[in-house]
């Protein structure tokens, strides 16, 4: 977990400094790469969440 933390960080951090105006802090799309993680991370957890309800469900049936 925290090595892909870190290697996320480089990468933004990287890609931040490229030649060929590639600065996605300056023109904002930054926000929209963290949104997007975000909402892909909670609905993995939402998922698995309910996932786990089923199967508690399932289990208590037999």
């Amino acid at each position: 977990m925290n090595l892909t933390l870190v290697s996320l960080l480089y990468l933004l951090q990287s890609s931040a400094d490229a030649p060929g105006g590639f600065d996605m802090y300056a023109s904002g799309k930054i926000y929209v790469v963290v949104a997007v993680i975000v909402l892909i991370f909670f609905g993995i957890v939402l998922y698995l969440f309910l996932l786990e309800r089923r199967l508690k469900r399932l289990e208590k049936e037999q």
